[in-house]
C-alpha cells in the first residue's frame, strides 16, 4: 500500500524552511523508544545469531573435514590440485552472493512500497535501504539443492590407483627384512601392518564422546606445540583477518569513498575482486602440483605472495579524496565558505535536529543536512526522460539564494574507484596464491593421525582469532572516523558523514597491518625449515656407516612423501 496524500504534504513540509508558528509539531517518539522495541530487536538479533550457528555447523563436512576426506583418499601429488580448486569453488560463492546482491539492493528493502512520508528515493540517496533479506532466500534454497548429494556419498571413497601402488611399495619396504628384524612390527602380514599405518588416521572417529573429550587435550597441546603448525596458522589468522574486514567493510568503503551505489560497490567486488581471489587459488595449487614444491618451496611461495601483496597495498593510501564541505558539519578553508557567510540564517526556521534529507549546492559543493538547514521554502520537481530531479528554491543560506538539489554531492574522486578495486583485486590474487601451499605445509606437518583434529583446530582458530575479532576490530575503526551521527531515542543510530581522509588511512592501515603479521609468520616459517633442513643433514654427514646404508634403501621409497607435498 503506497504513502497517503497528507503524508506526503506532510513530509514535504517538515523538510522545508517554515516559521516556528506554522511548523508541524514534532512526533512524539515515546512509542518508537519503547521497550517492547527493543525487545523486539533483540529477538531478531537472536535469530540471527542461531542462523549463523547453523551456517557453522552446516559448513564442517566441507571445511574442514572435507580437506582431510579428498587428502587422505587422493593421490598425494594431486591432493594440491585438488585442494586448490576445493578453495576456488568454495570462493565462487562468496563472488555470487557479492552478484546476487548487487541485484537485490536495487530493490527498496519493502519490495511492495516506498517509505511513507512521500519521499521519492533512489539507490544513491544515503538514505536507501535495499532488499538486503531477500538474498538470505534465495541463497537458502540453493544450499538445501546443493547439499542433496552429500547424502549418496559413500562412507569411504576409493584410492586413486597411483596412490594404491605407492601405498604397496612403502608396505613392501616395511615388510623387509633388511631393514627391520624379525621381531619388529613390519614383519606382520600385509593386512595387519596396512592396518597400523593407515588406521591412525581412523583413531579419532572410532573414539566415543567421553574417550575424545579426554584425548582431544593432548592433541591439542601437541598440535599447538607444532611450530610450523602454529606459526602457519598465525599467518592464516592474519589472512583472514584482512578477508573479513574487507568483506564485511570494503562496500561501504567504497560507498562513501567515491560516492557509488551499494549496488555498484557490490557488482564490483564480486565481478573483480573474487574471481581474482579464485584464479590465485586455483595458480597456487596448480605450482604446488605441477612444480613438486617441497615445504621449504612452498614457505618461498607464500613468503613472495605475501611480500607482494604488501607492496600492491601501498598505492591504496593515495587513492581517495577528502570529504567535501558540509555546512555546519566539515569545513574547507579552500573551498568557498557555506553557512558561515550566512550566520545564523537557519534560526528562524525551527529545523528538527534528527531529519535528515541532504541537498547540495552544485555551485559551490557545499552539502547541507536538510533543505530546512539551507533555508529552503519552496520545492521545485523538473521532469527529466529517466527521472525526474527535485529542487529546493529561494534558500537564504546559499549564496545568490540559488536552488540546490536533492541528494548527496557527488564525490570528486569518482573516477578512481577502478584503479583501487584493481589495485585491491591484484592483492586478493597474490595473496590467495598462498592458500593451497600453507595448507599443505599443516597437511605434510603434523602426524598422519592428527591431520583431521589438526585441521579442525585450525579452522576453530581462524573462527576465534580471525572471523569473530576482526569485523570488531575494522567496525570500531571506522566508527573513530564518523563527524556526524544520527540520534536514534537519544542514543547514537547511525554515521551520517566520514572523515574520508581519516576512514581512508584507518581502513587500508589496517589491512597493511594484518599483512604484515602474515608476511612475519611466514618469514619464520621458512626460517625454521631452512634450520631443520641443516639439523638433518648435520645428522645425515654424522651417522654410522650401517645408518647410512640403512638410509640408502629406505630413502628412495620415502622421497615421494618427506621430498615435496
Amino acid at each position: 500500500m503506497g504513502p497517503r496524500i497528507e503524508d506526503m504534504s506532510q513530509d514535504f513540509e517538515a523538510s522545508l524552511c517554515l516559521p516556528t508558528t506554522s511548523a508541524p509539531p514534532p512526533t512524539p517518539s515515546n512509542g518508537s523508544c519503547s521497550s517492547y522495541t527493543e525487545a523486539r530487536h533483540l529477538t531478531v538479533v537472536g535469530i540471527m545469531f542461531a542462523a549463523q550457528t547453523l551456517l557453522g555447523v552446516g559448513g564442517v563436512p566441507i571445511q574442514p573435514f572435507g580437506i582431510s576426506y579428498i587428502d587422505d583418499f587422493a593421490h598425494h601429488s594431486n591432493s594440491p590440485l585438488y585442494l586448490g580448486i576445493l578453495f576456488a569453488v568454495t570462493m565462487m560463492g562468496p563472488g555470487m552472493a557479492y552478484g546476487l546482491g548487487s541485484l537485490m539492493l536495487r530493490l527498496y528493502v519493502d519490495i511492495d512500497r516506498m517509505p511513507e512520508g512521500g519521499i521519492s528515493l533512489t539507490s544513491k540517496d544515503p538514505r536507501w535501504v535495499g532488499a538486503w533479506w531477500l538474498g538470505f532466500l534465495i541463497s537458502a534454497g540453493m544450499v538445501a539443492l546443493a547439499a542433496s548429494p552429500y547424502f549418496f556419498f559413500p562412507r569411504e571413497m576409493p584410492k586413486e590407483k597411483y596412490e594404491l601402488s605407492f601405498r604397496r611399495k612403502v608396505l613392501a619396504g616395511a615388510t623387509s627384512p633388511v631393514s627391520k628384524s624379525e621381531n619388529s612390527p613390519s614383519e606382520q602380514n600385509p593386512g595387519e601392518s596396512l592396518k597400523k599405518q593407515d588406521g591412525l588416521a581412523q583413531i579419532a572417529p572410532n573414539l566415543t564422546v567421553i574417550q575424545f573429550i579426554k584425548v582431544f587435550p593432548r592433541v591439542l597441546l601437541r598440535t599447538l606445540r607444532h611450530p610450523i603448525f602454529l606459526l602457519v596458522v598465525l599467518s592464516q589468522v592474519c589472512m583472514s583477518c584482512m578477508v573479513a574486514g574487507m568483506a564485511t567493510f570494503l562496500p561501504k568503503f567504497l560507498e562513501r569513498q567515491f560516492s557509488i551505489t551499494a549496488s555498484y560497490a557490490n557488482l564490483l567486488i564480486g565481478g573483480l575482486t573474487i574471481p581474482s581471489a579464485i584464479v590465485g587459488i586455483v595458480v597456487g595449487g596448480g605450482l604446488v602440483k605441477r612444480l613438486h614444491l617441497s615445504p621449504m618451496r612452498c614457505g618461498t611461495l607464500c613468503l613472495l605472495g605475501s611480500l607482494f601483496c604488501l607492496l600492491f597495498n601501498l598505492p591504496l593510501f593515495f587513492i581517495g579524496c577528502s570529504t567535501h564541505q558540509i555546512a555546519g558539519i566539515i569545513h574547507q578553508p579552500s573551498t568557498q565558505p557555506g553557512l558561515e557567510l550566512f550566520p545564523g540564517c537557519a534560526e528562524p526556521c525551527s529545523c528538527p535536529s534528527e531529519d535528515f534529507n541532504p541537498v547540495c549546492d552544485l555551485s559551490t559543493r557545499v552539502e547541507y543536512i536538510t533543505p530546512c538547514h539551507a533555508g529552503c521554502t519552496s520545492r521545485v520537481v523538473q521532469e527529466g526522460l529517466d527521472q525526474s530531479q527535485v529542487f529546493y528554491t529561494n534558500c537564504s543560506c546559499v549564496r545568490a539564494g540559488s536552488p540546490v538539489l536533492a541528494g548527496s554531492c557527488d564525490s570528486a574522486c569518482s573516477h578512481l574507484v577502478l584503479p583501487f578495486i584493481l589495485l585491491v583485486s591484484l592483492g586478493a590474487a597474490l595473496a590467495s596464491i598462498t592458500h593451497t601451499p600453507s595448507f599443505m605445509l599443516i597437511l605434510r606437518g603434523v602426524k598422519k593421525e592428527d591431520k583431521t583434529l589438526a585441521v579442525g583446530i585450525q579452522f576453530m582458530l581462524l573462527r576465534v582469532l580471525a572471523w569473530m575479532p576482526s569485523p570488531v576490530i575494522h567496525g570500531s575503526a571506522i566508527d573513530t572516523t564518523c563527524v556526524h551521527w544520527a540520534l536514534s531515542c537519544g542514543r547514537r543510530a547511525v554515521c551520517r558523514y566520514y572523515d574520508n581522509d581519516l576512514l581512508r588511512n584507518r581502513f587500508i592501515g589496517l589491512q597493511f597491518f594484518f599483512k604484515t603479521g602474515s608476511l612475519v609468520c611466514f618469514a619464520l616459517v621458512l626460517a625454521i625449515l631452512r634450520q631443520q633442513n641443516k639439523e638433518a643433514g648435520t645428522k645425515a654427514s654424522n651417522c654410522s656407516p650401517g645408518l647410512e646404508q640403512q638410509l640408502l634403501v629406505s630413502g628412495p621409497k620415502k622421497q615421494p612423501e618427506d621430498s615435496s607435498v
